[in-house]
């Protein structure tokens, strides 16, 4: 197949991929000289580049030489969104300094300038590497130079610090002596959010405590509210309790949305069996709720997890009639009950057709199963499928494919991943197996 004939099936992301790794054979770390405008035969686009920065989200290296490459060799215009994805891969291994150099450069930019999702980004990656005082330092002293130091970055903290399980820090940030000068006018909202975080801790007594605290200090519980705390008896162990719950939330009246229901559905099935699920799931539709995509993926997994497939896949098939378009997760409820390679090699090529991308842990699942069950050649299938995609393998892609081969004997081809992954920067794990082999 000539290349022409490979850009034509391939679709815009994967044609940017393919030019971008034939045409550059070494990094650029910073921007280049731009070279005189020329025509853009690829006829790129803000979504195109997205896609393809996506594609290297496990490899900041490459990511950054393909954000400059593009920008300087194709004269194409980064937008706030290409940008923010650059910030978000940059923040994944804690390259700060260059993230900050592309805000400066967003600010120098007329048609990037940096909003409340760059600064979203920016404090998730704090505070997933923990490093909490710099994401509050961020917002207190740099937010004001962007115009950004407003309600929505402070209510944008809070959930990161939440999200995150710096649950405390946040309390004492809403609650704490030195309070923010920020005048929230929906409290509801800061109470749900450090409501969910005490639910990431997963601090079940405190959970109760701050729940009863809303009552005493009259904040106003809303629907959010009461689905999370119903999420948090599940999760806990009541499920009954949160069915106790929604039954009271019916008798007083409360029109549930369909976030609600999906919380309901999961409690129901712990609690009570799928048959009580489909009967929910019958009900909310009868009364005009129309169950999304996550409605369908609780129940296709509890069909899944009852053994009852057939009916899994029916589902799955009345989805597109309901105007629901199945997600990588619903065919995850499936890979992980199904017991068949060749089925499962099946259902993940359907997936693919019919245009799910795969997530880096689906290939990792698939793998990992595969290697339980001492099966070599479906891991290779699934690793040839990440590399066609165009996606950079991560850590636990690499650990997944050399577990398997050290499983098989394959110690030499074990070891030459092992030396790539660790060529890449990615962390690998001890093993005796590949450095006792070196030794003799």
């Amino acid at each position: 197949m000539n290349s022409s004939i490979l850009t034509r099936r391939l679709n815009p992301a994967k044609t940017l991929l393919l030019h971008y790794s034939t045409n550059t054979p070494t990094f650029h770390f910073h921007p280049r000289t731009p070279n005189p405008p020329q025509s853009d035969p690829l006829n790129l686009d803000s979504s195109t580049v997205f896609q393809t920065l996506s594609c290297y989200n496990s490899d900041w290296k490459r990511a950054l030489d393909f954000f400059n490459w593009v920008e300087t060799e194709s004269q194409f215009q980064h937008t706030t969104e290409t940008y923010n994805r650059m910030i978000d891969i940059l923040g994944k291994f804690f390259e700060f300094e260059l993230s900050w150099d592309l805000i400066q450069r967003m600010r120098n930019n007329p048609f990037a300038m940096p909003n409340h999702t760059t600064f979203r980004v920016l404090f998730h990656r704090y505070i997933s590497a923990h490093l909490v005082n710099e994401a509050i330092s961020v917002y207190e002293d740099r937010l004001k130079e962007f115009g950004l130091k407003d309600e929505t970055s402070y209510c944008i903290l809070v959930d990161a610090l939440c999200e995150y399980k710096h649950v405390i820090e946040a309390h004492e940030l809403c609650f704490g002596n030195n309070i923010n000068s920020i005048n929230v006018r929906n409290i509801t909202k800061i109470y749900n959010m450090i409501l969910r975080g005490w639910f990431k801790m997963g601090w079940w007594g405190k959970c109760r405590e701050f729940w009863e605290e809303m009552d005493r200090k009259e904040v106003c519980k809303d629907l959010h509210s009461y689905s999370i705390y119903m999420d948090i008896l599940c999760k806990s162990g009541k499920p009954w309790k949160a069915v106790k719950l929604y039954k009271e939330m019916k008798s007083k009246g409360m029109k549930l949305d369909v976030v609600a229901y999906n919380t309901v559905i999961g409690a129901i099935g712990l609690s009570e069996g799928v048959d009580f699920v489909l009967r929910v799931y019958r009900e909310m539709r009868e009364l005009g709720c129309k169950p999304n995509v996550v409605t369908c993926n609780t129940v296709i997994k509890l069909l899944c997890e009852n053994g009852r497939i057939k009916e899994a896949y029916r589902m799955l098939d009345e989805m597109p009639q309901s105007d629901i378009a199945p997600n990588v997760f619903t065919y995850h409820c499936f890979f992980r009950c199904l017991e068949k390679p060749k089925e499962i090699l099946c259902l993940f090529d359907q997936m693919i057709e019919n245009g799910v991308n795969p997530r880096m842990d689906t290939y990792v699942m698939l793998m990992r199963k595969f290697g339980r069950w001492g099966f070599l050649r479906p891991i290779f299938l699934v690793w040839k499928k990440m590399e066609q995609l165009g996606c950079s393998p991560d850590e636990f892609a690499y650990n997944a494919l050399i577990d398997a081969l050290i499983q098989k004997g394959m110690v030499d081809m074990a070891r030459k991943y092992d030396e790539e992954m660790l060529a890449k920067g990615l962390s690998a794990k001890p093993r005796v197996e590949l450095y006792t082999k070196l030794a003799d």
